[in-house]
This record gives C-alpha cells, structure tokens and sequence, in this order.
C-alpha cells in the first residue's frame, strides 16, 4: 500500500474514509504491484520515478569513482576531507557532480542522466561551466564538462560538436550472479 492510504487505515477501531483509494484497494486485491509515489517539488522534473534512478545512477558513479575513467584524473570535490561535490549547489540549479583535476588545474562538472540524452543537456550543463568559470575557478583553471548518459541521440551529438570542451560518457550497467560453493 501507498503511505497515503495506510495512514487512512492505521487505527483500531478508527472509521476511516478509503473511498478515495479505490483504484489502489482494485490493483491490491487483484495481487497488482501498487508503484509508491514519488514525490517532487522541483517543476523541471518531467518524470519522478526518472529521477530518482538518475539519483541511484549518481550515489553509485560517487561511491565507485575509484575505479572510473574519470576517478583516475579527477577527484571529487571535497572540503577538510568531506565530499562536497555531489548536489553541489549553484545559482543556476545543483551540478550533479563537481570535480577537480588531480593536479588542480581544471574544473569538471558531471551532469548525469538515467536514459537517453537530449541537446537540451548542453545548455544545462553549459550554465553549470559558466557558474563554475564565474564564481569557482581560480585564473589557472579551465573548466571543462562531461554529459553521462545510457544513450545520446543526434540532436545530443549535433550539439556536441560545437560544444568541444563537453564530452560524452555512455555508462552500462552489469550485474552477475556469482554462486557460492
């Protein structure tokens, strides 16, 4: 059951409403799998349930930066030993992920997306770069920006060629089983 409807019915001995809940008490008592609500208070998000796997798709590109492409270059960036570049917050919306070159001397912002991206990234990312050029980076620093996606397409790689300090990474995902004897 969604949170709302079991706060409907938590009391013994409650007369409670559930009238509203119809279509959810259907799908249950038909044994259908009821999708939780995701809720999201930001207007730029078309798609909830997009968003949170965009969310997975960060905390685990984070928590596994060691051992990407990009880990070996750069370092996420972080204040007294405390990671700070996940959500980083900016006057133009929060970077995915900021980042710093290992010898300093350039500013990567990651922008993620859960499936196929658009062209409409560029510009989002490329307010992100001019934020970071703006207000973070010190006179010796470049800043360059990297578009992560499952698949782009050719509006995305059109873009792109006029955008030559942005690169695109396609991530895929694996999963195995491994069998313990």
């Amino acid at each position: 059951m969604r949170e709302a409807l079991q706060r409907s019915t938590n009391s013994t001995g409650t007369c409670c409403d559930i009238t509203g809940y119809a279509e959810e008490q259907e799908k249950l008592i038909g044994g259908q799998a009821v999708r939780p609500d995701i809720i999201v208070s930001d207007e730029t998000v078309e798609d909830p349930s997009v968003f949170a796997l965009e969310k997975h798709l960060e905390d685990f590109l984070v928590a596994n930066w060691q051992y990407t492409d990009l880990g070996k270059s750069y370092d996420i960036y972080s204040e007294d030993g405390e990671v700070k570049g996940q959500q980083c917050p900016s006057d133009t919306g929060p970077i995915d992920i900021l980042a710093v070159s290992k010898d300093q001397k350039e500013i990567l912002i990651i922008e993620l997306k859960r499936g196929r991206a658009s062209d409409v990234v560029v510009g989002q990312i490329q307010r992100y770069m001019g934020y970071a050029m703006e207000e973070l980076a010190e006179p010796h620093q470049t800043v360059r920006g990297v578009i992560i996606a499952l698949e782009n397409d050719l509006k995305l790689r059109r873009a792109l060629r006029a955008a030559t300090n942005i690169d695109f990474y396609r991530y895929q995902v694996s999963f195995r089983l491994l069998k313990d004897s």
